[in-house]
């Protein structure tokens, strides 16, 4: 099996492409998603996850804000994961996810998810790696009932560069349309970015039946294409169609 390894991979747009012509091919890729999920909406056949995960300020509030601002909110769901509630924690860890997964005809994101219980919690050592080795089985069957049970699962991991993280959590501490985003855990959670990102490598290897898609982030423009370009390509590829008519029995 070959690991991904992020030090390899760029957080940047390559230099050869034009800016401009990428957001408007990113433009028709949103008209083209608008189409699909009404059909998907309508046929009620398919129901599709996306998973979002990347560090701090990696993008994934505006990932969702601007590719999927077309999509008809009837058929579209965004929730994000925080700190379990004393609730949750009485619970196996899947179940405050499972009830948050999507019915046929309906996109469901994930800000943040699952993946979060072998990513910070293994991160702080607030479990034991064998705790985190049964996680990741768990986490496969999860995700192979739900393809099992025509849900579409996406897994995008947010690229972005350490410099670029800096710059955009300093954003917030000057800029007023950000600031209800600060917080000073954030710059704390730096100090261990090396071991993040071996927790990430370790999650995309163990849990690889659904392959991750790695999005280089650093430019938004280059982020956002590329999201939208994989979620219209798989739903493409569901060869949906509209319902005929319902006839009602005499």
């Amino acid at each position: 099996m070959s690991r991904i390894k992020l030090k390899n991979i760029s957080t940047r747009a390559p230099e050869k492409l034009n800016k401009e012509q990428i957001k408007k091919e990113t433009q028709k890729l949103k008209f083209r998603l608008e189409e699909l999920q009404n059909l998907m909406f309508a046929e009620s056949k398919h129901a599709m996850l996306i998973i979002l995960q990347g560090m701090d300020a990696a993008g994934k509030d505006g990932a969702i804000k601007n590719v999927f601002e077309v999509v008809d909110p009837m058929g579209c769901r965004v929730y994000s994961f925080k700190e379990p509630s004393e609730l949750e924690k009485k619970h196996d860890f899947l179940w405050r996810v499972h009830k948050q997964t999507p019915e046929k005809g309906v996109i469901q994101i994930f800000n943040r998810s699952h993946y979060e219980d072998v990513l910070i919690q293994r991160v702080h050592q607030w479990v034991t790696e064998a705790t985190v080795k049964q996680r990741f089985d768990h986490i496969n069957n999860f995700e192979k009932l739900l393809t099992e049970s025509g849900v579409v699962v996406l897994k995008f991991y947010l690229h972005i560069s350490k410099e670029e993280q800096l710059i955009r959590l300093k954003e917030r501490m000057s800029d007023k349309a950000k600031m209800w985003k600060y917080n000073e855990d954030d710059l704390k959670e730096r100090e261990f970015w090396n071991d993040y990102m071996k927790a990430y490598e370790d999650a995309f290897a163990q849990c690889s039946a659904i392959p991750w898609e790695v999005i280089p982030s650093d430019q938004n423009w280059y982020k956002e294409y590329l999201i939208a370009k994989k979620v219209v390509e798989l739903l493409e590829g569901l060869n949906m169609k509209f319902p005929g008519l319902k006839r009602q029995s005499k």
